[in-house]
């Protein structure tokens, strides 16, 4: 499994020189109403963007909710490691599996959770309300 070593993806992965960033800034989240009614401004949420290039001229974006600038740099040299074509299988299967899988886990265990407080009401019908 790729570890994060001293601020680099893996300490054989290539070096990934900053293009952009890391830049810490605001996005505006917009909902509706019910899923369907006109848009309003909901509120406004931190953001973390960087680009960084390889020496092989794969450009790397990345867009993080939060202010982890080093999180966001990551990302993007990521990014841009798996467009090599040395380096996509590795990414593949060394970061992006093993975080979904982490995502289906804690998915999975919400629901256990939500399905253990559930509560099932039910109407028992008198004698004399039936026909």
């Amino acid at each position: 499994m790729l570890r994060v070593l001293h601020g680099q993806v893996c300490e054989d992965a290539p070096p990934a020189r900053p293009v952009r960033g890391p830049e810490i800034g605001l996005v505006m989240l917009r909902g509706r109403a019910g899923g369907g009614g006109a848009p309003f401004n909901l509120g406004e949420a931190s953001v973390c963007r960087a680009t960084v290039r390889l020496g092989t001229g794969e450009v790397g974006h990345a867009m993080i909710l939060g202010r982890d600038s080093d999180k966001a740099r990551l990302a993007a040299h990521c990014d841009a490691l798996w467009q090599h074509p040395e380096w996509q299988e590795r990414i593949e299967r060394e970061i992006v599996a093993p975080l979904l899988q982490a995502d289906t886990d804690a998915e999975s265990d919400r629901a256990a959770e939500t399905e253990a407080t559930r509560v099932d009401f039910f109407t028992l019908v008198r004698g004399e309300d039936q026909a």
